[in-house]
Parts: structure tokens; sequence; C-alpha cells
């Protein structure tokens, strides 16, 4: 093991100086070079060379330097590297791109993307360009409100962006962004495509509206709330969310990796029904993590809805579960929702419909835990005119439906 490790710290070449630097470059024309600029003083620089020594191993045919940014300032300025860590790309003795950043999963894919690719064209292929142009306009109508940035609204990394990203949630704004960090060749196709040279940039509908300048003179002209589309309300944008799907969980983490315990488990339970369902990660988005709560009544995470109705979490669902299998009571659940479709909630709250909540549950054998299935104003509901027998309900549920 001893031995592999130093095999791969041995791949990651380490450069001191701006003639050793320009003659690796040389050396290493026909492949693919990347430069991690770099500094000690930064633990996530450590941290991205143990994931270049990785990459080393994956890919033996592409050349990995580590470069300390201030020892070898010349360097570092001829590029333009104010930050660390910064990664540069070079094939045919050309950059080619560019990430800014400790992003290892964009690395990689960096990385596996131009080690697969064959040699770039000559500069004077008018192809590229024209591609990057398509490439451009689709960014920039990719939203209505788009914003290229410096980082993301829950990062911005440059004060501007950051301005930027304040005056637009000042005005509930409704956008889209793109970290110009992540692709090199955005960041400066876009100043070209724009005839705009500096970030942040805001377009909307596709036409560049200006930078940080111009949107504070919009608004302090009251002219930017006329400009920009504003977000929906946030109750209007809770209700959309819980009804996205027919079962919608709301977790820390996705389908793919649950980042809680909880989460985790009710992904287990969940899985081994073979419900279709979708996830929301609350994580990355604070607005809908602390409205949900107020909306649902509901203060912790994971939340599990059902047409658009709060099932609970993980303690209902594992109730729900013991007392028979999760995915014949979501099964109940949506036929009960379809009987009582029929049925206009108007009636229900006019007091021309009751139901013996206790005698349908008891036939179906269910748990009084899992009556929170049932919207809780159907529950609350009673008259004196008429009921809806539990018997009959129980009969309902009892039929075969096709799947």
């Amino acid at each position: 093991m001893a031995a592999g490790a130093a095999e791969a710290a041995a791949a990651v070449v380490e450069v001191g100086s701006t003639r050793q630097f320009e003659e690796l470059l040389r050396l290493t024309a026909k492949s693919l070079l990347v430069v991690h600029f770099w500094a000690p003083w930064a633990p996530q620089c450590a941290q991205m060379n143990d994931v270049m020594a990785e990459l080393a191993k994956e890919h033996p045919q592409v050349s990995f330097v580590k470069l300390e940014a201030e020892a070898v300032p010349e360097v570092s300025e001829k590029y333009g590297i104010s930050s660390v860590p910064t990664f540069l790309f070079f094939k045919n003795s050309q950059k080619i791109d560019r990430l800014d950043g400790a992003h290892a999963p964009e690395l990689t894919k960096k990385v596996q993307r131009h080690a697969s690719s064959g040699s770039f064209p000559p500069s004077g292929n008018e192809h590229p360009k024209e591609d990057l142009n398509l490439r451009l306009k689709k960014l920039t109508h990719a939203a209505p409100c788009m914003l290229f940035m410096k980082g993301t609204p829950q990062e911005p990394r440059c004060g501007f962006s950051k301005q930027m990203v304040e005056i637009l949630h000042k005005h509930n704004i409704q956008f889209s962004s793109f970290d110009i960090f992540s692709d090199e060749e955005v960041r400066q196709g876009l100043k070209t495509y724009s005839n705009w040279p500096t970030y942040p940039q805001l377009y909307v509908s596709g036409e560049l509206i200006g930078g940080l300048d111009i949107i504070k003179e919009l608004e302090a002209s009251d002219e930017l709330d006329t400009i920009c589309p504003k977000a929906p309300k946030l109750e209007e944008r809770l209700k959309v969310l819980t009804n996205k799907a027919s079962v919608m969980l709301f977790m820390k983490g996705n389908k793919q990796e649950a980042k809680c315990g909880f989460s985790k488990q009710i992904l287990e339970i969940l899985n081994s029904t073979g419900v279709e369902y979708e996830t929301f990660d609350i994580l990355e988005d604070e607005e809908v993590r602390q409205g949900l709560k107020t909306f649902s009544n509901w203060p912790t995470y994971p939340q599990l809805y059902v047409k658009g109705e709060l099932v609970g979490g993980l303690d209902i669902v594992k109730d729900i579960a013991n007392v028979h299998s999760a995915r014949l009571h979501l099964s109940l659940t949506s036929r009960l929702v379809h009987i009582l479709s029929t049925f206009t909630f108007s009636a229900w709250a006019s007091g021309m419909l009751c139901v013996d909540w206790s005698r349908w549950t008891s036939a179906l054998h269910v748990s009084s835990r899992a009556c929170s299935l049932i919207p809780l104003h159907f529950q609350n509901t009673s008259t004196k005119n008429s009921s809806l027998d539990g018997a009959w309900v129980a009969q309902s549920f009892k039929q075969p439906t096709p799947d």
C-alpha cells in the first residue's frame, strides 16, 4: 500500500520555477497537462492534491503538475491566477480550460473529457466558435432571468456577485444562475458574445441587461421590478412542489444519496415497496426547507406527501409499514383520495356528508396513527344530515384496481 501511495505521489510533478514550467509545457505538448496552482497554507489545496494523485492513477496518459502560486509569481500572473486552488488545462502548449476552486467532481469530469478527446482543431477553424455562440445563446435563454456570476447564489465568490444576488432576492426576482468559474470557455466567450468585459452579467429573455452598476441604477429608478420576472409566492411554490408527483418525499439528500439517517431509512422503506416517488433535497433550498415546516405544520424532515397531502415523517411511515406493507397503504391512500375526490370540498365543509371514521379504519385494520393519511379537514367534518357508511368505503378499497 505504501509503495502504491509513493507511486501515485510520484505521478504528480512539482514545479518550482518558470523555466521548469515552460520546459514541461514543451515536453508534454502532445498530451493533456493539468496544472494545480496551490498554496501550502490553504487546506482545500491539500485535499485537491490528494484528488490529483488519485486522478494520476486513473489517467497515466495525462501529466499532472502542482505549482505553488506564490513561489512562481511570473507564471501565476501570466495566467491570471488570483485565488487557490486553480487548475489550468493545456494541450498543444495552449491553455484550453480552467477550473477555479476545490471542486473535485468538476475536476474529475474535465480531466475525463479532455483526456478522451482528440487534438483540438487549429485556432483558424471557425466551427468551434460557431458552436460556442450557439451554446452561449442556449445558456442565456436557459431561464427567463439568467445571472452569470462568480460562484453560486448560496456561495458567491466575489463581492460584486454577492451584491447582485442580494438585490435580486430583495426584489423577489426569480432567476437561475451559472457559475463562470465552472467553465472557462463560457467565462471568456460570454465577454465577446455580449460585448461586456466583466462579471456578474444579468440577462432577461436572452438579452443582456448589464452588470452590477446597471442593476443598481435600475433599482434606484424603480425599473428593475418591471424588467425582471417575479418569483412566485412561497405558498404557491410549495403547493406546486408537494403536487409535483403523486408521492413526493422532502428529505436531506436525494434518491441516490441520503444525507441523514432518517432520510436513509425512509428511502429504504419506499424502495422496498416499489412505489414510484420523487424527492426534493431541502439542503439545496433554504426557503423551501423553512417554509415547508410552517406550510405543513410539521417541524422535522423527512416529510412524505401523497397527492399533495402530508402523510408524515419517518415514524408515521414506519407505523404504516408495520401495520401492513407500505405499498398497500399507499395504494389505499390513492383509492381513498379517488373516492373522496368525487365529492367537492364544499360539500364536506357545508356538512352534506359525514364519515364514521372509526368504522372504516376498523374495517381496514388501519392504526389510528395511519389515519394521518387522511386530510385533517375531512376527518374533522361532521354533520347530522347524512353519512357515508364506513363498511362501504372498506368494500370499495377491497375492489381490485388495474395497476
